[in-house]
């Protein structure tokens, strides 16, 4: 009897296999398309009720701005644009990847005069919850800039996670993933509280 069909059923499962789970590891944004780092999009919480989308947010000082959302609901927020850490093999390959380090980067100009990358911040001194900042890290080993998209159990929603494994795989780090911390009528981002699952729109 021949192997041949066999072989066939085998490499087309194979096959079928790698295209899947390749798809799988493609952020989406709203319009079922793949995310793009060279495209500008805006972070908005996928359930109603938590605000707008992300902007900067002044909170005891004006400098540095923290990470924060909209308090309306109907605010995009600012656009940002995702850089991967790792480079990539393919030129032609511009898709954001689920959990792989990047930066997130504001499209604008502050007056503070940094960066506006998001950047793992202090505790806060009430909650203990690590905030969202932004500015560039330039303390030892340089990874707070790094964060990462991770799929929730519903397709095209996602959580942000700061958990530099690619930018630092001899860090031992305690991971985090995003949500949010209401103060002074402000909705700020935070660590290590209730995640904020979120959706990517495309400007």
């Amino acid at each position: 009897m021949s192997t041949r069909p066999l072989t066939i059923f085998i490499i087309a499962h194979v096959w079928l296999f790698m295209i899947t789970t390749s798809v799988a590891q493609i952020v989406i944004d709203t319009s079922g398309e793949p995310v793009e780092d060279d495209e500008e999009y805006f972070i908005r919480p996928a359930i109603t009720g938590n605000g707008g989308g992300s902007i900067l947010v002044t909170r005891n000082a004006p400098c540095p701005l923290h990470v924060g959302l909209g308090n309306s609901e109907g605010t995009l927020g600012l656009a940002v644009k995702f850089t991967p850490f790792a480079p990539r093999h393919d030129d032609d390959d511009d898709d954001v990847r689920l959990n792989r380090d990047l930066r997130v980067t504001f499209q604008g100009f502050t007056g503070c005069g940094q960066s506006t990358d998001w950047r793992l911040g202090e505790k806060d001194a009430t909650s203990g919850r690590r905030l969202i900042v932004t500015g560039r890290d330039n303390g030892a080993g340089s990874h707070g800039n790094f964060f990462r998209i991770v799929q929730t159990q519903t397709g095209g929603i996602y959580n942000i996670q700061w958990c530099p494994t690619e930018a630092c795989p001899s860090c031992k780090v305690q991971c985090g993933t995003v949500g949010v911390i209401r103060e002074n009528g402000k909705i700020l981002l935070a660590l290590d509280g209730g995640a904020l699952p979120v959706v990517f729109q495309k400007e």
